[in-house]
């Protein structure tokens, strides 16, 4: 971790040199074949995450229309077409790294310096984490079989329910009796474990839901988890920061605000998810 790395170099400083640069995630290759590199020391970095003029951002691009790889191999999405801009207007580049949704909280500060990836503001992650202001008002779906007589929230007791892990659907299964939660990387591996038979149904958030509806739609069937049979209550999608850092997170608003102002917001909403 940064933090770690920054207070032993401290501690060193009259033995070694440059410890800003031990770090075992320095210089890493990230999905886009460039490099998530720390140019500056660890203390400097610590104080300011953008010295380098590079915006490291992770994301889990299993989660359309927010996050999803596009025909060129690269993340693509709302959320990538949004950090993107967001960076423009911070003046930064934006560098992405594809990695798995539940260690992105974990990775902030050390492997990348914020996340967005249709990811929901909870009690638990504001544990380790700071939250830019929220940009989507998002609600939980129920993927069932067409077949199934699944029909409310009573219904999924003991039953076993594919989730993405560390998701919103994974804390929901949680407070369901008797349910038993099968964890997947990948929110469509749950959803073909749906259709092979081997859970009963999938939680997960409308839009990935919707569009999954869409690809199985003579297979699959539908429930929104706001209706009065399921009684979900309403999550809202903000960007990861690192804990306690302000001013990055002072940059981040004042840009997503700008973009909401603008209109560029609302032409992504158009362009990815109401399209």
């Amino acid at each position: 971790m940064k933090k770690a790395a920054a207070i032993l170099c401290l501690a060193l400083t009259m033995a070694f040199a440059g410890c800003g640069n031990s770090d075992d995630n320095t210089n890493t290759p990230d999905t886009n074949g460039e490099k998530n590199s720390e140019s500056v020391s660890g203390t400097e970095s610590e104080q300011d995450p953008l010295a380098d003029g590079v915006l490291n951002v992770g994301t889990n691009a299993e989660f359309p229309p927010f996050e999803f790889v596009g025909d060129d191999g690269e993340p693509d999405g709302f959320d990538m077409a949004l950090i993107k801009a967001i960076g423009e207007k911070m003046g930064v580049d934006v560098v992405v790294e594809n990695m798995e949704f539940d260690s992105l909280v974990a990775s902030i500060g050390s492997k990348i310096d914020v996340a967005i990836a249709g990811m929901t503001i909870t009690d638990e992650r504001k544990n380790m984490v700071d939250f830019s202001d929220e940009y989507y008002e998002a609600v939980q779906y129920v993927i069932v079989p067409a077949d199934s007589e699944i029909a409310s929230a009573a219904d999924l007791e003991g039953k076993n329910i594919g989730v993405q892990l560390g998701t919103t659907g994974d804390f929901i299964v949680e407070d369901i009796k008797d349910a038993t939660a099968a964890q997947y990387n990948k929110a469509v591996d749950a959803v073909n474990d749906l259709l092979n038979g081997r859970v009963d149904a999938v939680i997960v958030d409308k839009n990935p839901a919707q569009v999954f509806g869409e690809q199985f739609k003579d297979e699959v069937k539908l429930f929104d988890g706001e209706s009065p049979e399921f009684g979900f209550e309403k999550e809202y999608y903000a960007i990861a920061l690192p804990k306690g850092d302000e001013e990055l997170a002072k940059s981040v608003n004042d840009a997503l605000a700008e973009l909401k102002a603008d209109g560029t917001f609302d032409e992504l909403v158009t362009q990815y998810i109401e399209n």
